[in-house]
């Protein structure tokens, strides 16, 4: 039952994955701040605004909007951290209200990621203040309560954030407030129709007179369809394509450069670079297309997403057009969803009145009823098509040029390895796909260093057609961690990343072939129980000491010939030959490794592994699920489309893993590595 709270209220979080949603009338800006045990902001590092959406374990909106859902994921904060302060502040400079007392009481719910309410809050009592303070997130004898605050500041953010202890108060508010005044975190309340040169400004089209109205919602989605928004993947049970920093989710920036909001671009669209690559407005993309002719469509190019790299660009790129294709897909849902209503809602009106229930005018009505629904359902589908039709021109532009660590195994530039001296931005994974795009896939690229372990389920999809036996799944699903291992050993510079094998069966060695044959792993794969402990045992006293050495402010002073490379553990066939105590290390690798360079990738049967109850869902839940063959189990954090992951594996009887593994392991040699 929903806890509605009053202003000093407080109330138990059952859960610390959760969502809080605001409601207003008029388009308000929503961000948060940390806050250690004495209620003090330690810096701009721990303020989470439009500019910089993202910090550790929460993730709020890009723009200002009328409706908001801000993501926590309260274990993943900093140990430092044990208030988190929800705060509403009204645009300025927009031309809309200045204070809260002239728009409707805005409305904060804390829900689950289940979409349940666990406590409420209505905002009364405002006049003159322009921001507030709405809730905070509190941590209290080991456990998070709510509590309801209702803070008003009539001096706006900057008054809000000197009394929170931010030296940096009134530098940082207005450097949100010119942001949002700018448009980089605009609410736009009705998409304009789309023009054929309109140069990268990623808008569905405008509605008919006969459709819903599709203005856009907090995530600059389609408001007709409400979007949904974790702040990180939630395993099996619905997994998002988020924080990993793959299409539709973010990377956590740099606490050096958190309080540096990402400019605009020139037309007011949102710049997707990444926010620590940035300390001015990065150059805009070269004109290397000629503009389009009257009537046209713009004609597309690889790299005119602004950045300073041709990586970044074409990284951003790809941003936009997965959420591009969300948005036009979502715009065509809403508008049959709209079409079947009102198609019903008539037929029930010729139904209710009994003198046209039979005869040539209930059939009459009846048939204009259809008539109509056809027409809107036409209209829809057009408008989707030709976005469909310029966002596959768009990819068939883009996928030639993406560099390495975006490519397909079948991508030419595989042919050309050379490796490389720098680490890339992010890697693919896969493609993700709709069913309305059957012959569109936009590529799934994941932020590195990877925030998260990865759960290759070699169990049944949800897919019909996909099904297989369980040998079959069991060795796609080691291919495809093979590949993916491959793929981060190449695009990796020389000796920057390691790949430990545990194989407690031997059962993977057919899978593994391209890796102990080529020589890339650093010892052959561990074998039995004595070998599952002992990398475990190595692991674990790295990442014990590597933490050791970060806490103390002594990173320099790690033992002679330690391995400062990425570490990367592929487990096969769990839980075999795993006991009690080695799962508890594994879900400490998963947990406490990332952040220190000791990565997860698990290759298992989530019913087999099942047999560990409570024990495992940790660590499964802390893992990003992927499969070895397409299944629709990813959710956008935008709309919650159901999108279909396929992943990016080696072609049929091609050697280019092989030969690119046999030229990283002569470029270590080469480097005594």
């Amino acid at each position: 039952m929903t806890a509605e709270l009053v202003r000093g209220q407080n109330h138990p979080l059952p859960e610390v994955r959760l969502e809080v949603r605001v409601s207003a009338g008029k388009p308000i800006v929503a961000g948060a701040t940390l806050s250690d045990e004495h209620g003090k902001v330690r810096g701009v590092e721990w303020v989470a605004h439009p500019g910089t959406p993202t910090l550790p374990g929460l993730e709020v909106s890009k723009q200002a909007a009328a409706d908001h859902r801000l993501a926590f994921d309260l274990d993943a904060l900093p140990g430092a951290v044990h208030r988190v302060s929800v705060l509403l502040a009204l645009p300025t400079g927009v031309g809309g209200p200045v204070r809260f007392g002239a728009v409707a009481a805005p409305f904060v719910a804390v829900t689950g990621l289940d979409g349940l309410e666990v406590a409420s809050y209505t905002v009364t009592g405002l006049d003159t203040e322009s921001a507030v303070v709405a809730l905070e997130l509190y941590r209290r004898q080991g456990a998070w309560k709510v509590r309801a605050v209702g803070q008003g500041y009539a001096g706006g953010l900057a008054e809000l954030l000197t009394d929170q202890g931010l030296p940096e108060a009134r530098e940082l508010a207005g450097s949100i407030n010119e942001a949002v005044a700018q448009g980089l975190a605009r609410s736009v309340s009705a998409p304009p129709p789309r023009t054929p040169d309109a140069d990268r400004s990623r808008q569905t089209a405008a509605p008919g007179p006969d459709q819903p109205h599709t203005g856009t919602g907090p995530q600059g989605v389609p408001g007709t369809v409400p979007p949904q928004h974790t702040p990180y993947p939630t395993g099996a049970q619905g997994s998002t394509a988020s924080q990993a920093g793959m299409p539709g989710g973010q990377a956590q920036p740099e606490p050096s450069t958190a309080a540096q909001p990402s400019p605009p671009t020139a037309d007011g669209t949102i710049n997707y670079s990444h926010p620590g690559r940035q300390t001015s407005a990065p150059p805009p993309p070269p004109p290397t297309a000629p503009p389009a002719q009257p009537g046209q469509p713009a004609q597309p190019v690889a790299g005119d997403a602004t950045g300073w790299s041709m990586e970044e660009r074409l990284y951003n790129q790809v941003w936009g057009m997965f959420e591009d294709l969300a948005r036009t897909v979502a715009a065509y849902r809403s508008a049959v969803d709209f079409a079947d209503s009102r198609m019903e809602k008539e037929l029930d009106q010729v139904l209710s009145d009994p003198r046209s229930r039979i005869g040539g005018q209930g059939d009459a009505a009846r048939e204009a009823a259809r008539t109509k629904h056809a027409q809107l359902v036409d209209q829809a589908r057009a408008a989707l098509d030709r976005d469909l039709a310029q966002l596959t021109a768009e990819a068939e532009v883009v996928e030639p040029a993406l560099p390495l660590a975006y490519a397909s195994w079948d991508n030419p530039v595989w042919h050309g390895y050379r490796a490389p001296m720098e680490i890339p931005m992010a890697v693919r994974l896969g493609d993700l796909s709709l069913p309305e795009s059957e012959n569109l896939s936009i590529p799934m690229l994941v932020r590195l260093p990877l925030e998260r372990g990865l759960w290759i389920d070699s169990g049944r999809t949800s897919l019909e057609g996909t099904l297989a036996d369980s040998d079959q799944m069991r060795r796609l699903a080691m291919d495809t961690a093979v590949a993916h291992a491959g793929r981060l050993l190449a695009v990796y510079p020389a000796g920057e990343f390691t790949v430990h094998v545990i194989d407690p069966a031997g059962s993977g060695a057919s899978s593994l072939a391209p890796l102990t044959g080529s020589g890339v792993l650093a010892v052959p794969p561990a074998a039995g129980a004595a070998g599952v402990t002992e990398v475990l045992n190595r692991l674990t006293q790295r990442v014990d000491l590597v933490q050791m050495a970060m806490r103390g402010g002594a990173a320099d002073s790690l033992p002679p010939g330690f391995d400062t490379a990425e570490q990367l553990l592929i487990v096969n066939d769990f839980p075999h030959g795993f006991d009690d105590r080695a799962v508890t290390r594994l879900r400490y690798l998963a947990d406490e490794g990332p952040a220190v360079g000791v990565h997860l990738m698990m290759v298992a049967d989530r019913e087999d592994a099942a047999e560990y109850g409570p024990l495992l869902d940790p660590l499964w839940r802390s893992l990003l699920r992927i499969t070895p063959v397409p299944d629709d189990h990813l959710a956008d954090p935008w709309v919650g489309h159901a999108w279909t992951y396929e992943p990016s594996l080696v072609p049929a009887n091609s050697q280019v893993l092989q030969q690119v593994l046999a030229a990283v392991a002569a470029r270590r040699r080469s480097w005594n590595r």
